[in-house]
């Protein structure tokens, strides 16, 4: 079967958005990873991988970042269109993240169950913050790489030896 000039479209289209919001993932990541060095989490985040370092808890916290983002642009790319409609998003994405994360795969997989208790929800309030603020940069710089000039982020701009 031959590959439509549409399907390649929609093909360069879905890696350009999942590589701009990668990028955004990592902006957030960043932002966000600032603040779980502070609480001294990244440990643990290590500790789900079999590791016990922060650095590895960095590394693993930015790659789910990425992840993260790249979903954000592959999923949301009709819905952020501009900065604040971005934003907004990702600020529910952020709190769809925070649902996802702490409450729910973190618990399962320290072997604990999802921990979906009002009393649960409560000892992460910080941890939503954090998410939501993670979301909104993801929003805010998903915007941004979008009205950057086609061609100054695409995989040869972001990849490492070529």
């Amino acid at each position: 079967m031959a590959t439509t000039e549409t399907q390649k479209m929609w093909d360069k289209g879905i890696v350009d958005r999942g590589i701009k919001g990668g990028v955004a993932g990592l902006f957030g990541g960043v932002v966000f990873g600032l603040w779980m060095a502070n609480q001294g989490v990244l440990a643990m985040i290590a500790s789900m991988m079999g590791g016990s370092s922060s650095l590895l808890g960095l590394v693993i916290h930015l790659m789910i970042s990425a992840g993260i983002g790249a979903s954000f642009g592959i999923l949301f790319f009709r819905l952020a269109d501009g900065t604040v409609p971005s934003a907004l998003w990702g600020l529910v994405y952020g709190f769809t993240w925070w649902f996802l994360g702490p409450l729910t795969m973190m618990p399962l997989m320290m072997g604990v169950g999802p921990q979906w208790t009002a009393a649960a929800v409560a000892a992460t309030i910080p941890s939503l913050t954090w998410h939501l603020i993670f979301g909104g940069v993801i929003g805010i710089s998903y915007a941004a790489l979008n009205r950057a000039p086609r061609g100054s982020v695409s995989r040869s701009s972001v990849s490492c030896c070529g």
